[in-house]
């Protein structure tokens, strides 16, 4: 049975399809912030990152789908080398503390324990024991150029976007905000920079090519040809062909080329969807119309659905993670900050609305 899990600001919402189309068929966590969630295939595992405010980062894990939840370690950074000398390249305090647990990512088939966990305070952690402990990935915090990172929508810098090669678990691309993309070969004890080509047009005009200085908002590889990278930049949409040594620049996605989210299919890597929005004072969809953008030619021209989505007066923002794409590449589901959530059954020509208001939506899995 094909589920879709819903994180947001005041829990994680379990959505099924009944007679009447898809609905909540379970929750958890309500009222506390829910800011990431995984599906691990390999065991069945449910993961969920908790931002508690005052009480902190929690990460919890069920072994049921859901219907009970136990405290795993959530992670955390080493003390600080020199606290009192921390700063962002834009100079603000960047202390060595995990403010939000911002996606969860699994390990390679051969590697049943490992996890991946990107951050807001601008660290990657890596488990190999189901989450039961963490280790921040030196080889990228004490990179030089992570200096020159600087904060996005956070005061800190945060890591989106992890993509590990579907046959070598060596092999991960990350993306930062705002620090460009990052690929490692060797499991994280070496990193190169994997952004250029892409452009910050918000940067001087001599740092706007710099691909230290890029937003990627998110990063995703098709399965199937994972040297094929999908890029929702901060002001445009990039692709890869070589798995981040080099970008080219899409510039004509209609109805935007802002917006936050983007899912490549897992079987063709010529096929991507894209959820515009208007930057950067408003961000909200362009003319009210909440529309999704696909390409089935790698870029080369677009459909834009309007079928099933609302069409006048509506300021849903689509998230980073809130767009998601099955194994088939057939269902897809997106949430939106003021708490409408969509599906189709046909790669997204036509949507359907789920009979709830839920809180604004952090992310989105779907599982079949």
């Amino acid at each position: 049975m094909t589920v879709i899990h819903v994180a947001t600001r005041k829990g994680l919402f379990r959505l099924a399809r009944g007679s009447a189309g898809w609905g909540v068929a379970g929750r958890s966590f309500v009222g506390d912030s829910v800011t990431a969630v995984l599906h691990d295939p390999r065991d069945g595992a449910l993961y969920a990152g908790l931002g508690l405010g005052h009480w902190g980062v929690k990460l919890q894990r069920s072994r049921d789908g859901g219907a009970t939840w136990e405290a795993v370690t959530a992670p955390a950074f080493p003390r600080a080398d020199d606290p009192a000398e921390e700063t962002t390249a834009d100079g603000k305090p960047w202390p060595w503390r995990v403010e939000q647990i911002w996606v969860l990512e699994t390990g390679h088939a051969s590697e049943p324990g490992v996890l991946w966990c990107g951050t807001v305070g601008g660290g990657l952690f890596r488990s190999a024991d189901h989450g039961e402990s963490w280790a921040l990935v030196r080889g990228l915090w004490d990179h030089p150029s992570r200096r020159r990172w600087v904060g996005g929508g956070a005061d800190q810098p945060a890591i989106h976007s992890i993509c590990v090669h579907p046959e070598d678990g060596r092999d991960v691309v990350v993306g930062v905000s705002c620090g460009g993309a990052w690929r490692t070969v060797d499991g994280g004890e070496t990193w190169a920079v994997a952004s250029t080509g892409m452009r910050a047009e918000y940067m001087p005009e001599a740092l706007k090519f710099d691909p230290v200085t890029q937003d990627p908002h998110r990063i995703a590889q098709c399965a199937a040809r994972p040297d094929r990278l999908w890029c929702q930049h901060h002001n445009g949409v990039f692709v890869s062909d070589d798995r981040g040594a080099s970008w080219r620049e899409l510039t004509e996605v209609p109805p935007s080329v802002f917006g936050f989210a983007v899912a490549s299919h897992p079987g063709d890597p010529d096929a991507a969807w894209l959820v515009p929005a208007v930057k950067d004072e408003e961000r909200v969809p362009v003319g009210g119309a909440v529309v999704v953008t696909r390409t089935r030619d790698g870029g080369r021209s677009y459909e834009v659905a309007r079928e099933g989505l609302p069409q006048a007066n509506a300021y849903d923002l689509t998230l980073r993670h809130a767009l998601d794409v099955d194994a088939s590449g057939a269902l897809l589901a997106f949430g939106s900050t003021t708490g409408g959530v969509w599906v189709s059954e046909d790669g997204g020509e036509r949507w359907q609305g789920v009979d709830a208001r839920l809180p604004p939506v952090y992310a989105v899995r779907v599982v079949s």
